[in-house]
């Protein structure tokens, strides 16, 4: 923005467009920062509890330290180090490995020792919440991505820190009053990572429950009938193509092992549109797939990802084909009803099956003759059907609140992209 562009009130600085009544401040020159140390050489961090725990760059998450994996400082190594110490008035910022993590220090955690590969911001004159939002702020974290492309091994210097300048209200209780207004939706974010995480566990309680008869749903109590899945199933032809080879302007929806591997919702529908898709030439060879197919991975760098599938549970208007390393599955309507398929893949007979066949060292491999071998006890398609149902409604409802907190999420980013700048003031 030119200077003839500053709107009254306004004026330019070095970091754009601010309040004539806020200021440009050095790191430096609101707080103090210094760094952490590793233990002496020889010695070694211990799981067994001691006084003196130890924060590394791997508890670090966004805003906060996990504790479950803290490790501790043996009594006898501590006096070595006990000046390289965090305190709960302090801000943590990652230096190497995953730099640019910033965060506060939890109570549990209050004088810790802090690694060589963050430092601590200490003796913060300004809100130190303030300054929290405005090291995790677009104008900040764009110089430190900046510092991640460079080398290897990026390292985000002592001296670079405390020459990062940030725009900031000359009233504490300004600094504050922003604070507050981003914590707040911080508090929303958490709340809604808290419904969701118990939605899932409710969730995978009832498929522990329904998925193996252990519980029934009412009116429902016939036998469940073993079968040998190979027995009805018809595999489909799928593509080899590469991601390279993929488009998006064609209208043939190519379903690439990695699409179904990030896919959350077992059921596929209206986000087949986001898939890339496959020239019309190359398609030709290969089979459409129709609602109620199942497709499966064939490949995954972990053993948890075999037998990860979805099922196609929207007719769209334009052809889907089966991508590279998946395996696509047209069952017998009659022994495998259209909703439930896409819960095969929790079924304890057919997801051990296929894992105590899965070949690989760095990537486990399963395919189509697994799939056919596998004998597991079915309840009657009614059944399946009622179970789906219950589970696709658990479904829905966590997609719903997930939606809702990218909204959330992605509304904390604008507020503070304005709040910190001064573009929007609070009253």
């Amino acid at each position: 923005m030119r200077t003839d562009d500053v709107s009254a009130g306004y004026k330019q600085s070095e970091v754009g467009v601010i309040p004539e009544d806020w200021e440009v401040k050095r790191i430096e020159e609101i707080a103090s920062v210094t760094s952490g140390k590793r233990l002496p050489l020889g010695s070694s961090l211990i799981k067994t509890p001691t006084p003196y725990p130890y924060i590394r760059v791997t508890d670090m998450g966004s805003g906060t330290v996990s504790l479950p994996d803290i490790l501790f400082v043996p009594e006898s190594v501590f006096p070595t180090i006990r000046q390289y110490r965090i305190f709960r008035d302090d801000i943590f910022i990652s230096v190497a490995g995953t730099i640019g993590i910033v965060g506060r220090i939890p109570v549990e955690l209050d004088g810790a020792n802090l690694t060589e590969n963050a430092n601590r911001i200490t003796e913060i004159t300004c809100s130190r919440d303030f300054l929290l939002y405005a090291l995790n702020s677009t104008f900040i974290q764009k110089i430190i991505d900046s510092i991640r492309t460079v080398g290897a091994q990026p390292k985000l210097a002592l001296g670079r820190i405390r020459q990062f300048t940030i725009p900031i209200p000359q009233e504490k209780r300004e600094q504050q009053a922003i604070a507050e207004a981003l914590s707040d939706v911080d508090s929303l974010l958490e709340s809604l990572d808290a419904l969701i995480a118990k939605k899932r566990a409710i969730k995978q309680a009832a498929m522990q429950q329904l998925l193996t008869g252990e519980t029934r749903l009412p009116g429902f109590n016939e036998t469940w009938t073993e079968k040998t899945l190979g027995n009805h199933v018809k595999f489909l032809r799928n593509g080899t193509y590469s991601r390279s080879q993929l488009t998006n302007d064609d209208q043939v929806s190519y379903l690439h092992y990695g699409d179904i591997h990030s896919c959350s919702n077992p059921h596929l529908g209206p986000e087949i549109r986001e898939i890339p898709t496959l020239p019309n030439q190359l398609a030709k060879t290969l089979d459409p797939l129709k609602v109620g197919d199942l497709i499966l991975v064939d490949a995954s760098e972990d053993i948890e990802g075999i037998g990860k599938s979805v099922e196609i549970s929207v007719q769209q208007n334009h052809q889907i084909v089966s991508g590279l390393h998946t395996i696509a599955a047209r069952f017998d309507k009659s022994v495998l009803a259209d909703g439930f398929k896409a819960y095969l893949q929790f079924c304890p007979p057919f997801r051990k099956h296929l894992r105590r066949l899965a070949a690989g060292t760095k990537v486990y491999a399963t395919n189509r003759g697994h799939v056919a071998s596998t004998v597991m006890k079915l309840p009657a398609p009614e059944e399946q059907r009622a179970i789906a149902a219950v589970l696709s409604d658990m479904d829905v409802e966590i997609t719903a609140l997930q939606q809702r907190r990218e909204k959330t999420h992605a509304i904390k980013q604008a507020m503070m992209q304005q709040l910190l700048t001064g573009r929007i003031r609070l009253v």
